[in-house]
């Protein structure tokens, strides 16, 4: 996504239903000149004391949104776990996405990590050290009802949107399309409501949550669901190995205890079990 000149960045208190279980207790702070950072346990060190802060950018629901005032999702319900580990809360830093390709935030210290629904990709991978693959994701083509695109082959030489600097924008346009950039998930489906384009490519679990309305679901249909063998992964600094595994260890035990079935049916739908190992990146 681009970023936005002026565009104020807003730190948000990730509140769901693991939230209130987050304590404080079991973090040490170290001497660092007042930097405000402290060694949580299993020596991770946060960029500030009391806290484990994600970079996100809002909104792309069903992974994180900000729904009556609260940053909620499957992937915010997830980084929790870790910070429940940690023995810390997770605050939310809502940044533009370029960020999370270049890695700017985690090496400046603004953030920990990074969880945006974020394709693990090698390009990615030479700024950013991603954690184990969470979910398997694949592109769906979205057409309003009345244009008759019924496969991705019928979107040549229609209107076409898709997300900007998102994998769904990168694979339309390799396949020979020009898509219209919007800004958010939010813009992608406002332009596909006010005719602005005809279909958009974007992931699919996206366009499942926007199809749970019906207002939606009467004006649009899934006309194809691409797999691009894309995964899902969190991002960290290169080399904070530390913190890396902590996140490892959380998504390990929610796979083997059924946190990450039942976080996958409250925010994502029918479970997959296929998503619960995903394959190697």
């Amino acid at each position: 996504m681009n970023s936005v000149p002026g565009r104020r960045t807003r730190i948000l208190a990730a509140t769901t239903a693991t939230a209130g279980l987050l304590f404080v207790a079991g973090c040490t702070s170290t001497d660092d000149g007042g930097s405000g950072k402290q060694t949580a346990a299993g020596g991770v060190t946060l960029a500030k004391a009391g806290r484990l802060t994600t970079c996100t950018h809002l909104p792309y629901p069903p992974f994180q949104s900000e729904v009556d005032g609260k940053v909620q999702g499957f992937d915010v319900s997830l980084i929790d776990l870790v910070a429940k580990d940690l023995g810390v809360k997770q605050k939310i830093v809502d940044t533009p996405f370029e960020n999370f390709k270049t890695g700017a935030f985690l090496n400046s210290g603004e953030c920990d990590l990074a969880a945006a629904g974020m394709t693990i990709t090698e390009e990615r991978k030479k700024n950013v050290d991603f954690s184990d693959p969470y979910f398997d994701a694949t592109q769906a083509v979205l057409a309003t009802k009345k244009s008759g695109i019924g496969s991705f082959a019928d979107l040549k030489g229609k209107k076409v949107g898709a997300q900007a600097q998102t994998t769904g924008e990168e694979y339309a346009q390799s396949k020979g399309l020009n898509p219209t950039s919007f800004e958010s998930s939010d813009a992608v489906l406002n332009g596909l409501r006010t005719g602005q384009v005809q279909a958009v490519v974007i992931d699919y679990p996206v366009v499942q949550g926007w199809l749970k309305d019906k207002a939606n679901a009467d004006a649009f249909q899934v006309a194809d669901n691409v797999n691009t063998g894309e995964q899902y992964g969190f991002t960290v600094k290169k080399g904070n190995t530390k913190l890396l595994a902590a996140i490892n260890k959380a998504l390990g035990e929610a796979r083997s205890d059924g946190t990450y079935k039942k976080l996958y049916e409250q925010w994502i739908g029918p479970y997959d079990a296929s998503a619960a190992s995903p394959s190697a990146s």
